[in-house]
């Protein structure tokens, strides 16, 4: 099923205004397509949800965890820190429009608030997303390499003696994140080459 196809069926959950959900997903679709997005984009969406639906049986509601992934990178500008803030805004603004209820768009909020910093929840839903974002970081070495590249062109407006110490940072919180997956599944899938792939590029810098 087409990331449209998802969106489609998950809005019709809450209304059957096919032109508004029409232009709801137009605008995720120009935002993740964005000049400058060479990581955060629709793929990152797409690969999100192929680890959630391995995991779909743990998770309590899947409807708020989709929504979450559609707009937690809505807003994303490499030289802002406050895309998290202004992901939840939108998502919210947006999930109004479609008769969400409000305790499901405040759970949508916090869920991709959480994606700021990664730090374990008391919701395990919350804890499913957050390890669906960073699976990335275990891939096999050669996948882990070319989202670093991409990364790195994301932020192509620093230089590499402001971008270097600024990654490394990165580098060094999710290691520090112990463990860096939240939930059982991600931890025994990615853990161990999680922290191969992030000491060997902090190596590199």
């Amino acid at each position: 099923m087409s990331l449209k196809e998802k969106f489609t069926d998950l809005c019709l959950h809450f209304t059957k205004d096919q032109i508004l959900i029409e232009s709801l997903w137009q605008e995720i679709e120009t935002k993740y397509s964005g000049k400058g997005r060479y990581y955060h984009d629709l793929l990152h969406l797409e690969n999100m949800f192929t680890e959630l639906e391995n995991v779909k049986i743990h998770i309590e509601d899947y409807h708020s965890i989709s929504f979450a992934v559609f707009y937690h990178d809505v807003i994303y500008d490499a030289t802002s820190k406050s895309n998290e803030e202004k992901s939840a805004l939108y998502a919210a603004e947006r999930l109004k429009k479609i008769n969400v209820s409000q305790d499901m768009i405040s759970k949508t909020e916090s869920r991709i608030l959480a994606t700021k910093s990664h730090q374990k929840s008391d919701d395990e839903d919350t804890n499913y997303l957050l390890d669906a974002d960073l699976s990335v970081l275990g891939k096999d070495s050669a996948v882990y390499f070319d989202y670093t590249r991409k990364i790195r062109k994301e932020y192509s407006i620093y230089p590499d003696i402001l971008y270097k110490p600024g990654r490394k940072k990165v580098l060094k919180h999710f290691l520090e994140l112990e463990p860096i997956f939240k939930t059982q599944p991600f931890q025994e899938l990615y853990e161990k080459q999680a922290k191969e792939n992030l000491t060997a590029e902090l190596k590199l810098l």
